[in-house]
This record gives structure tokens, sequence and C-alpha cells, in this order.
């Protein structure tokens, strides 16, 4: 088997900054996590919030922390640290090669889609944000890692693309849709979907908005080098 890992973002309509933060991390016995933050409003200080939450959660995973209680840990620090007033919505996937599973941790209203050879399902269960109540537990889902397992999370610039314009995003029923093609790629897939929200928002977007989408695909020949490539405009 082979992981494709592929995100795709931009920043609402006329900001510099986004306030949705994507990290990458190596577990320590095997296997990735990427944690997805969305920081409450947009612009630097929703950027600050993010990055906070999302350093808070990486440095624990590289410790060997689990992903459930490394969520309740950034959450305690967020809501210390800003006494309640400032939340962050928290996606944590991880692809973990001692159990063989792929591990889906949610505080957000957005949910993730699972597609597998059973089709496509929503983890949608309600999740709150982390950082305002005094007691938060993450949504956990744990899934076998098996061939043509596709996990896409997003934040609410994709869920919530196109309602200003009536036409809100249908990203579960999209998704289907490209999935009914099984060689889709994860980058072509996350670059659709990114593409599509952009679009209902007629090239404006309405808030940051970001998509991540995990698959796992047969190998095909190949080395046993591991690859990442990155695109960054600067301008």
């Amino acid at each position: 088997m082979e992981l494709q890992i592929a995100a795709a973002k931009i920043p609402k309509y006329a900001q510099r900054e986004s306030g949705d933060t994507l990290e990458m991390i190596e577990r320590p016995h095997g296997g990735l996590s990427f944690v997805l933050v969305d920081g409450q409003h947009t612009g630097r200080g929703a950027k600050q919030v993010a990055h906070l939450v999302a350093r808070k959660v990486v440095a624990l995973l590289a410790e060997g922390v689990r992903d459930g209680a490394a969520a309740r840990a950034a959450h305690d620090y967020l809501y210390t640290t800003h006494n309640g007033r400032v939340s962050a919505e928290l996606h944590i996937v991880s692809i973990d090669l001692v159990s063989e599973t792929m591990v889906i941790s949610r505080n957000s209203h957005c949910p993730a889609l699972v597609g597998d050879a059973s089709g496509l399902r929503a983890l949608a269960d309600a999740a709150a944000p982390i950082g305002i109540h005094r007691r938060m537990k993450p949504i956990i889902a744990e899934l076998p890692l098996t061939r043509h397992t596709t996990v896409v999370v997003f934040t609410d610039g994709v869920w919530d693309a196109g309602a200003r314009e009536e036409q809100k995003f249908d990203v579960a029923a999209f998704v289907a849709e490209k999935l009914r093609d099984a060689n889709v790629g994860a980058s072509e897939l996350a670059d659709a979907i990114l593409a599509r929200a952009i679009e209902l928002d007629r090239g404006r977007p309405h808030d940051d908005t970001s998509v991540l989408v995990v698959r796992v695909v047969p190998r095909v020949g190949g080395d046993n080098a591991r690859r990442l490539s990155v695109r960054f405009p600067v301008d």
C-alpha cells in the first residue's frame, strides 16, 4: 500500500493571512499525523491562535501522546491562556503503522468524509470547538488501514461555500462523484474541492478555506523513498 496526502488552502478574500493552519509530524512509533486548525475569525489574530494550538498538538504527538489526549491538552492550554474567550476548530488525522489504523479526531462542526469499499459516509457527530467550554472531548473514529480508503477533512470555508449565494456546497455529493474514479489522486481531489468551493463563492472566498485529503492506494513499483511536495505562492 501507499499513502497519498494532499492539502489545498486559501485565505478569505482580501485577507493576506489565513486563520487556518496545517501541520505534519512523524509519529515516534511509525506513521504520520496531520493537524488542521481553524482559528476563531480570520486574519492575523486567528493565525496566531491556530499556530498556538497546532504547535501544542504537534509537540505532544511527537512525544508519543495519543491523539485524544493531545486534543484535550491543546484545549486546556487555549482555555487557560485566553480565559475561555477564544475558540478553534481542530482536526487530527493520523496514520498509525503500529495498529495499522487511521485515526480521525474532531473538534469541529464540519464533518469528516470517509470513502471506502462500502461507499462514502460522513462522520458528523456533534463536536464542540476547543477553548470555550471548561469540559471538552474530541470525537474520535478509528478505521482499518485498507486499500482505497479516503479521508477528507476541511474547514468551514469549504463547508459553508456558496451559502451566501443560496447554492451551498454539497461536499459529500461532490466527493462521492469524484471517488467514482478509483484512480483519482489525493492532490487532484483536494484541488477539485478547493476550486469548487471558490467557484461557489464566485471567486471571492467568504472564509479561510482549507481541505486535507488522505488516500490509501495500491503501491505500484518504485523505491522506498518518502517524498513531499509543496507549492506556496509568495506574491
